[in-house]
């Protein structure tokens, strides 16, 4: 049966595999790919910053920086662009999809603490562009979401478009406009099932979409 690939290394993904386990997907953790046919969709979680150097840029405030991973993903994700198979990017991952398709990122916001907080994720609204994925979705243009970071994207990657912004202008989600890409700045793994919480919105209709997409739903 194919799976759904985390692209990670170790075993610090709970929550990602807590949210497919909820769908009785199977999955497999893994930095590399070697038969994409074994694999149904691709997604890539959240962690430390992208080494800058692969946007072209020198360090300015980027840490926990792995550049091993940073080319593994970068090289998962090339496989499934290829492959037009769904890939779902959550906060880190937004991140490398952007890098990904030429983009960059801002390394440390103005606004950082109105996205991460020492107790936990922040809180905060954001506005979706009406007709987007995310609007379908939720069939709503603003509505409340986690966050945790620091940095975000700058300038988008070719073939990405925002549907998302938080009130600071930060962009919180994109779609690529011809294959199966979604990235997302929040965690929605941290919104749903036994994670869900009164103040967010649900993290599952974004697990239901992207295993829709990956025909695993």
């Amino acid at each position: 049966m194919n799976k759904i690939l985390i692209g990670g290394r170790g075993n610090d993904y709970k929550n990602y595999t807590a949210a497919l386990n909820a769908f009785h997907v199977p999955w497999e953790i893994s930095p590399v790919c070697t038969h994409i046919r074994s694999y149904a969709g691709l997604l890539l979680p959240g962690g430390g910053d992208m080494d800058p150097a692969f946007y072209g840029e020198e360090n300015l405030g980027s840490k926990n920086i792995d550049v091993q991973l940073d080319r593994q993903q970068l090289d998962l994700l090339h496989a499934f662009v290829r492959a037009k198979k769904p890939v779902l990017g959550i906060c880190r991952g937004h991140q490398v999809i952007n890098v990904y398709f030429g983009g960059n990122l801002i390394q440390h916001m103005d606004t950082w603490h109105l996205h991460s907080q020492d107790a936990g994720d922040a809180v905060h609204e954001i506005t979706v562009s009406p007709g987007s994925l995310l609007h379908r979705l939720y069939k709503k243009t603003t509505f409340t979401v986690n966050s945790s970071h620091h940095q975000a994207v700058s300038r988008p990657g070719s073939g990405l478009i925002p549907i998302a912004r938080s009130y600071d202008g930060t962009i919180e989600a994109m779609v690529h406009k011809t294959l199966p890409v979604l990235s997302l700045q929040w965690h929605p793994e941290r919104m749903a099932f036994d994670l869900k919480r009164p103040d967010t919105v649900s993290g599952r209709p974004v697990f239901k979409y992207f295993l829709s997409a990956a025909g695993k739903h």
